[in-house]
C-alpha cells in the first residue's frame, strides 16, 4: 500500500509494467476456471457421500477471478517482483533501502565548495517510490521518478525533489532540485549529480552505498 508522499514511477527501457495487470487478469480466470471446476467435482462427490446441499454455496462465493486477482497481484506486488531472477527479467531493479550519502557542492571551475553526507530512503513497491533525503541542514522528498534500463551502463534513477531546510538554516532557502543516479550491477553502490534551482541555484555530485536493503 502506497504512503501519503509515494507516487508513481516510470519504468524506461524494461518491462512494460502495465502487461503485469493483463498477465495477472488471465492467470486469474485460468486458475478460477480449474478451482471452480475442481471445488465442483469435489462437492457432486460430497453430495453422492450425503453431505449437505447448502455446500457449493458456502465454498464457492470467494473463489471467484476478481477475488483471485486481488491475491495474486498482491503477492506479486509485495514480494514475487522483488525476486532478484524475476526483476533481472523484468529489468525494473529491486533499489529498496536505506543508504550513505555523500555529496560534493561544486563551483563553476569544477573544484569542490562544499562537502556533505546524509542518510537516503528509498521505499519502493511495483507501482510506487519515494526517495527521501535527510542532511544536517535540510531534507527533500522525491515528486517524481523514473528508472532507465540501458544495456550498455545498467540501471539510472533520475527523479526531481523538493528540498525544506530545517528551523535552524535561516539563510536557506527552500528549492526544487534534480538527480540522476547510475547503480552498479549488483545494486549496492551509485553514483550521479544533482541540480537545483527555484531557490538555491547549484549543482554537484552524488555517491550512495548500500547500508540496509528495505523489505
Amino acid at each position: 500500500m502506497a504512503g501519503k508522499l509515494d507516487h508513481e514511477y516510470s519504468v524506461v527501457g524494461g518491462f512494460n509494467r502495465a502487461k503485469i495487470g493483463h498477465w495477472i487478469g488471465g492467470i486469474s480466470v485460468l486458475v478460477s476456471s480449474v478451482v471452480v471446476t475442481a471445488v465442483l467435482f469435489l462437492v457432486d462427490l460430497a453430495k453422492q457421500l450425503g453431505f449437505s446441499k447448502g455446500l457449493p454455496e458456502l465454498i464457492l462465493w470467494p473463489i471467484g477471478a476478481g477475488t483471485i486477482y486481488v491475491l495474486l497481484y498482491w503477492f506479486f506486488e509485495s514480494r514475487f517482483w522483488r525476486n532478484k531472477y524475476v526483476n533481472f527479467a523484468l529489468k525494473v531493479p529491486d533499489i529498496e533501502g536505506t543508504w550513505s550519502c555523500e555529496g560534493q557542492k561544486l563551483r563553476e571551475d569544477g573544484s569542490v565548495e562544499l562537502e556533505w553526507s546524509g542518510s537516503l530512503t528509498i521505499v519502493q513497491s511495483w507501482d510506487f517510490i519515494r526517495i527521501y533525503l535527510k542532511t544536517a541542514n535540510s531534507e527533500s522528498d522525491s515528486v517524481s521518478a523514473a528508472l532507465l534500463y540501458d544495456k550498455a551502463i545498467g540501471y539510472k534513477l533520475m527523479y526531481s525533489y523538493r528540498n525544506r531546510p530545517s528551523a535552524s538554516q535561516p539563510h536557506l532557502a527552500a528549492h526544487n532540485g534534480y538527480a540522476e543516479l547510475l547503480f552498479n550491477p549488483e545494486l549496492t553502490t551509485a553514483e550521479g549529480d544533482y541540480f537545483n534551482g527555484r531557490g538555491r541555484y547549484s549543482y554537484g555530485t552524488i555517491k550512495l552505498t548500500k547500508v540496509e536493503h528495505g523489505a
